[in-house]
């Protein structure tokens, strides 16, 4: 039976600093920034992901690929911005700064570690939150059940190095502003059948995985 969650698009009411969409309904943002690594990779994940919260949710969506440079005030357009790529990330002083901002104004950031990505997205972090470390969420943690039950956490969509998948946070006060997928790799699993050839029921998994990371995000506006 499908499961419908009753939740309104919450957008505007993220925080004032965090612009209302124009179209009036839910959107993810690619974030584009520097280093080198793939930012840009498989621009069908979050189509993907919109279109099946759009048929299990109530939640009103806009299901294209969009993406915003961390350097430019788009990102304060959008509530939802997603990270992913292989290899380097670099930020510049400026860069760090206006994620903090964007992330104290109530903005949400998923980083999904497509690859070897570990070792730079946790230095340049400092950069944005030197007095904060990511975190590792308990698999009680509302992320793993608000919508589908993942009692063991992370899905381990990818074998990656072999390694457990693992699921971590950084918390502004009580509000979880950044979510991060380790050794995992559930975007991929967003991605169009053919691009990673994920049989059916992983790609089933990932996609309802990526929903409790869209549902909660929605679910913490206003704190």
């Amino acid at each position: 039976m499908i499961k419908y969650l009753f939740i309104s698009t919450l957008i505007i009411l993220i925080t004032v600093e965090i612009l209302p969409q124009s179209t009036g309904a839910f959107s993810i943002a690619r974030l584009k920034y520097g280093g080198g690594a793939d930012w840009y990779n498989d621009p069908s994940a979050e189509v993907n992901l919109l279109n099946f919260i759009k048929q299990n949710t109530n939640i009103k969506v806009d299901a294209r690929y969009q993406f915003v440079d961390i350097s430019s005030d788009e990102i304060f357009g959008y509530p939802f911005l997603f990270m992913t790529g292989h290899g380097n990330v670099v930020f510049t002083n400026d860069e760090a700064r206006r994620l903090r901002t964007y992330l104290e104004s109530g903005g949400f950031l998923y980083i999904d570690d497509d690859y070897d990505l570990d070792r730079a997205l946790r230095r340049e972090m400092k950069k944005v939150f030197p007095e904060s470390d990511f975190i590792e969420l308990p698999f009680s943690h509302p992320i793993y059940n608000i919508v589908y039950r993942f009692e063991n956490g992370v899905p381990k969509t990818h074998k990656h190095d072999d390694k457990p998948a693992q699921g971590f946070g950084i918390f502004i006060g009580e509000r979880l502003a950044v979510y991060y997928t380790y050794e995992s790799n559930p975007s991929d699993g967003w991605a169009d059948a053919e691009v990673h050839n994920n049989p059916p029921e992983i790609r089933e998994e990932a996609l309802k995985f990526g929903t409790n990371i869209v549902v909660f995000a929605l679910s913490q506006s206003g704190k």
